[in-house]
């Protein structure tokens, strides 16, 4: 079963389109140390059962899943239409 994980940040490229805009993901884990993922690795941990994903919206948890535009994999919460807001939303990873 996969480890559900709260993304608190990301890092974004100086692309303008949305679905190509986030490069990496991050959060804290439980020990209070920070961790920082590329993009690509945690689309595939999510395909390989590894990690599932969620950010925080207004105090309720909201599932991060994978879409897809013009062939191009991307992350999106459950909620979102097709550009992904709420994450990029989130404050930039130190």
């Amino acid at each position: 079963m996969a480890q559900k994980v709260q993304i608190h940040c990301i890092n974004k490229t100086d692309r303008q389109n949305p679905h190509e805009r986030i490069q990496y993901v991050g959060g804290v884990n439980l020990d209070g140390t920070r961790w920082k993922m590329l993009l690509s690795n945690a689309i595939q941990s999510i395909k390989d059962n590894k990690y599932s994903f969620f950010v925080n919206v207004a105090g309720r948890p909201v599932d991060v899943i994978i879409a897809r535009h013009t062939g191009y994999e991307y992350f999106k919460t459950a909620n979102d239409g097709e550009q992904p807001n709420n994450l990029l939303s989130l404050p930039e990873c130190p």
